[in-house]
């Protein structure tokens, strides 16, 4: 029997949209998280007869709960207008270590509210958010391709010495390949 796979927490990271744009823009990357947590539960209760007890369950509640850098971007205040304005979200929890046969990663999905926002601002450390979302009905598991500008945010690409410009943005480097070694040489011209 093959051994299981530890999940690592830095593969798992959320993105969020305010709902009423899913039609303009893409999920974002919530930049500099520090934690994710995924929480559905549901409460279950016993009655005790004379015959044994007999089981209830509720609903499944489901709560997420990212902390991160607080920082200037567009996904930083959506989050705020979210709460403030009653806003629905999208949010996605993707494990970016797990894929399937296509080559498309593991995600969490779901739609919600964000209901708490809480902002520490200590004098001797970055500013951090934890924000709170409540989930609406039951989150949905699958299957999903990041795109290009997610794969740039979550590592920078290679870039050579030349200048990076809107039409050479790796300044003339190319990107290592295990295939490509390179060679040793004596003759190297010297700059």
């Amino acid at each position: 029997m093959a051994r299981p796979q530890v999940l690592q927490g830095i593969d798992t990271l959320a993105y969020i949209r305010l709902l009423k744009n899913a039609a303009t823009e893409q999920g974002q990357l919530v930049p500099y998280q520090t934690s994710l947590s995924f929480d559905p539960k549901r409460d279950s209760d016993t009655t005790k007869t004379k015959d044994g007890a007999v089981g209830t369950s509720s609903s499944l509640e489901t709560e997420i709960e990212v902390e991160f850098v607080n920082n200037i971007s567009k996904v930083s205040d959506d989050l705020y207008d979210a709460l403030i304005q009653n806003e629905k979200v999208e949010i996605w929890i993707v494990n970016i270590s797990r894929k399937n046969s296509e080559g498309k990663v593991f995600a969490w999905y779901a739609q919600g509210s964000v209901t708490e926002d809480s902002n520490d601002n200590d004098p001797d450390d970055n500013s951090t958010r934890d924000v709170t979302f409540s989930v609406d009905g039951t989150p949905q598991r699958g299957w999903l391709e990041l795109p290009a500008s997610a794969k740039e945010e979550l590592a920078y690409v290679f870039r050579g010495l030349g200048v990076v410009s809107s039409s050479e943005e790796t300044g003339n480097g190319t990107v290592w390949k295990d295939t490509d070694r390179g060679t040793g040489s004596a003759n190297v011209e010297k700059a």
